[in-house]
């Protein structure tokens, strides 16, 4: 059931992020980063159908992800990108265009930046509901994935280098206007950078968000076990003293994700709805049943001559 919740959220992911490319970026010729953004800047240029540079550029990204990423992600991957494929080439053929084969502009003329705000916030959300889902779509992301593997680097960071790259390219492309077209071209394609990669950090990082709690209660032991064994989470038992009583008490102390807090507020108040507690936000939790510490530990060399011992 897990794997086909992955599926589900992957499917809605690309629909959203087909409907914010195509109806939003892709009429007010707008470039965006990663693989869609190349095969919109083919498309701009040459009307080469984005789904089939799309597709193409994938095969040869899959290939060189296979070794570092494994089976199980890339099989995600390859579905998301056939899924994706399918849902350009469709909404290319769906979409409307007006008395000079243009695709309409849903928001009218004038509104290029107002579309471009929206459509990012859209694309940027849906590439979070598919990293959120175990999935990619393929291209840079499998390169981001990649690097976030390995690194303590976030996915928005390392899109961003790439992205850099993909977007400065219209300058150097006729095709695309004079000088100040091209110019303005790539203005717009840095903004869709930002705002795509902020709302992919956003969502993401607010999924992964956790909490600590500090716990003050004359029941702590019945508190203790409820959140041990109701919801097999781990708890720390502090040594408390209190100033105003004089009295040593036993101070709980959880980590737990943000998602879990209305869980653990239950629990205390059906305990103990007098208890005490605090509750704060916390940047980053590490280790067992949160996230991996990803910072290279540079090893000890061995003395090449050792003394021997007296």
């Amino acid at each position: 059931m897990k794997e086909v919740g992955d599926y589900v959220g992957i499917t809605l992911g690309l629909l959203l992020y087909t409907v914010g490319f195509t109806v939003f970026l892709m009429p007010n010729e707008i470039v965006t980063g990663g693989v869609s953004g190349i095969g919109a800047i083919v498309y701009y240029a040459s009307h080469f159908p984005i789904s089939y540079t799309y597709f193409l550029i994938n095969g040869l990204l899959l290939i060189v992800g296979l070794k570092i990423l494994g089976w199980r992600f890339l099989v995600k991957t390859i579905y998301a990108i056939l899924m994706l494929t399918l849902m350009l080439g469709i909404a290319q053929e769906v979409i409307p265009l007006d008395a000079n084969g243009n695709y309409v502009k849903i928001l009218g003329e004038g509104q290029e930046f107002m579309s471009l705000i929206i459509g990012c916030i859209l694309t940027g959300t849906a590439l979070a509901v598919v990293f959120l889902n175990n999935g990619s779509t393929g291209g840079t992301d499998i390169i981001a994935a990649s690097v976030n593997k390995f690194h303590n680097v976030s996915l928005g960071t390392v899109l961003i280098f790439v992205d850099l790259i993909i977007i400065g390219s219209c300058l150097f492309i006729p095709q695309f206007g004079d000088t100040l077209q091209r110019l303005n071209m790539v203005v717009f394609g840095f903004c869709t950078m930002v705002i795509e990669n902020f709302m992919l950090d956003y969502v993401m990082n607010r999924r992964r968000q956790s909490v600590q709690f500090f716990i003050f209660s004359s029941k702590w032991q019945e508190i203790a076990n409820a959140i041990g064994t109701k919801l097999d989470h781990g708890v720390t038992i502090l040594d408390g003293h209190g100033w105003y009583t004089g009295e040593d008490r036993k101070v709980l102390c959880i980590l737990a994700k943000k998602s879990e807090s209305t869980m653990i507020f239950r629990l205390i108040k059906m305990i103990d709805s007098q208890a005490f507690v605090s509750q704060s936000a916390v940047i980053g939790v590490f280790g067992e049943g949160f996230d991996q510490i990803k910072v290279k530990v540079k090893q000890p060399t061995p003395d090449p001559s050792p003394r021997e011992g007296r």
